[in-house]
């Protein structure tokens, strides 16, 4: 159906300040909750209201109000389901708009304890404009005039047309996540049978030799190993459990995944990643940029020069940062093939830039550890 014109150069300006606050990146309760607030702020309205539809479009499954007070809300009672005029606009989503609510031939009553309501403005909200209604955003007592106005129908139907696609636009963002919750479901589902479940299994094959030991004093060396094993696999497994929870699109901790991910192809192994302390919201940004290309020349190194197949990369924050690059390399470069530019210089003065420090040491059995530390 056509919507119809705002000419009022003052009216198309409060119209886009509502658009604007509802169309901010907020969670969806707080989304409707500014709905309501917004359009009786834009039309002049005492009261509103916003209906969620339930799941079969019947009736009213979910309601917020503007302007009754907690008091007035515990007198009404339960809160309305879709009967009477409420119940018009579920029917025949199409703007309805009364001078008096008790005249309207569908008109249901107030319950004891209601707060008297006259004139009344009523438009659905629709997330598709081919689809039923979303919800119905209702609108009551128009403060200074008996009746609300065609330019208050047109400011609300405006406002409930931007509200549908911020409510799409939550729901988006809320599929995005689930999906990339998926995707962080199968990499912590390939990093635990590659690393947790093997160690696991390791572990109980050294309990079971440890058991056949006559030396008690071997028994115990060989049990205490297993434990440092199985404190590491609760650390890996705790890593994985914290990759599953919701990050920022610029959180370190994603950037480093990401990094990573990115990387993988190149180097010809998925780099073992884990982490310790609070990651994202300890580490400023200066700092976190510079780790990045930090860990990204010191893994583009391992696998150039070092000829490297396997990496590790661990990340700790604590009262500083602490990034160590592993491999199973040729081992520590000669100084002459460092000066010839493989970037080694790079990462000291990056350290040396924030108060921090560089090492490179060799790896018993072979490759190379980078040790890479600033103070936050």
């Amino acid at each position: 159906m056509p919507y119809r014109r705002i000419t009022d150069p003052m009216l198309l300006r409060r119209l886009m300040d509502a658009v604007l606050m509802i169309g901010s990146d907020v969670e969806h309760d707080e989304l409707l909750q500014h709905i309501v607030t917004e359009a009786c702020s834009l039309v002049g309205a005492r009261y509103g209201a916003l209906g969620v539809l339930n799941a079969s479009r019947t009736g009213i499954g979910a309601f917020l109000t503007v302007g009754v007070s907690d008091d007035e809300a515990a007198a009404i009672g339960d809160l309305p389901t879709g009967r009477g005029v409420l119940g018009v606009l579920i029917t025949e989503p199409a703007p309805l708009r009364l001078a008096r609510i008790s005249e309207h031939p569908d008109s249901y009553g107030f319950p004891p304890g209601h707060p008297p309501m006259t004139s009344f403005l009523g438009v659905p909200i629709r997330v598709r404009t081919s689809e039923e209604p979303y919800g119905i955003l209702y609108l009551t007592d128009k403060i200074g005039a008996p009746e609300f106005s065609d330019e208050d129908e047109a400011l609300a139907e405006g406002l409930a047309l931007a509200a549908g696609i911020a409510v799409q636009n939550t729901r988006l963002h809320e599929r995005v996540r689930v999906l990339s919750v998926l995707d962080d479901r199968d990499r912590i589902a390939m990093a635990l049978h590659d690393t947790v479940i093997q160690r696991l299994f390791a572990s109980g094959l050294a309990l079971q030799g440890a058991a056949r030991q006559v030396d008690p004093k071997v028994m115990v060396g060989r049990v205490n190993l297993v434990i440092d094993d199985l404190d590491t696999t609760i650390t890996e497994i705790r890593s994985a459990i914290f990759g599953l929870e919701d990050r920022s699109v610029d959180g370190l901790r994603n950037g480093v995944l990401t990094l990573t991910e990115e990387l993988t192809p190149s180097l010809g192994a998925r780099p073992q990643v884990k982490f310790s302390g609070p990651i994202d919201s300890k580490v400023p940004p200066n700092i976190a940029d510079h780790l990045l290309a930090v860990l990204r020349e010191s893994l583009t190194n391992a696998s150039k020069h070092a000829r490297a197949s396997s990496y590790t990369v661990v990340l700790r924050v604590g009262e500083d940062l602490c990034l160590e690059v592993t491999d199973n390399g040729i081992g520590i470069p000669a100084p002459e093939a460092r000066a010839r530019g493989m970037g080694l210089g790079n990462l000291a003065n990056r350290a040396a830039k924030l108060r921090g420090s560089f090492e490179i040491e060799a790896v018993e059995g072979g490759g190379t550890k980078i040790v890479w530390r600033v103070p936050l």
